[in-house]
């Protein structure tokens, strides 16, 4: 998956055309990578000022709402890859437009109890892990 990791603030400072400019820069890099085939989902998400957070602690339901004045980054939408190779997903990540403006984080796809092995950590469960180490 490549995270678009922006800086919270950053799509303010854009005006109209700008802000528009990138997003259509964007459609066309979700047009490449479903014309390669690689593509299983994309979308775009609305700033943190239209965003809430909820937690359930000890029964208790707590809502937040945006933006979150703690936040220096927001993720800005996402992509969801079907590739081979942590190589294949970082050359994509590099051609991806918003890395001229914010950050791509690429992450496999992974059970939440799986452990990265690359840090030293044992995995839960090697049945589960079918795909290759370096699949993203």
């Amino acid at each position: 998956m490549l995270l678009i990791v922006e800086p919270a603030g950053q799509r303010a400072e854009r005006d109209d055309a700008a802000g528009r400019e990138a997003y259509a820069t964007m459609m066309a890099y979700t047009q490449e990578l479903q014309s390669r085939g690689v593509l299983e989902a994309s979308n775009s998400l609305a700033g943190t000022d239209r965003a809430v957070r909820l937690q359930v602690r000890e029964g208790r339901r707590t809502l937040i709402d945006g933006p979150f004045a703690e936040s220096k980054e927001m993720v800005g939408g996402f992509f969801l890859l079907n590739v081979d190779t942590r190589e294949q997903a970082l050359a994509l990540a590099a051609e991806c437009p918003a890395a001229q403006w914010a950050t791509v984080e690429v992450r496999q796809v992974a059970p939440c109890f799986e452990q990265d092995r690359r840090h030293g950590l044992v995995e839960a469960d090697a049945r589960l892990n079918a795909g290759p180490d370096d699949g993203a």
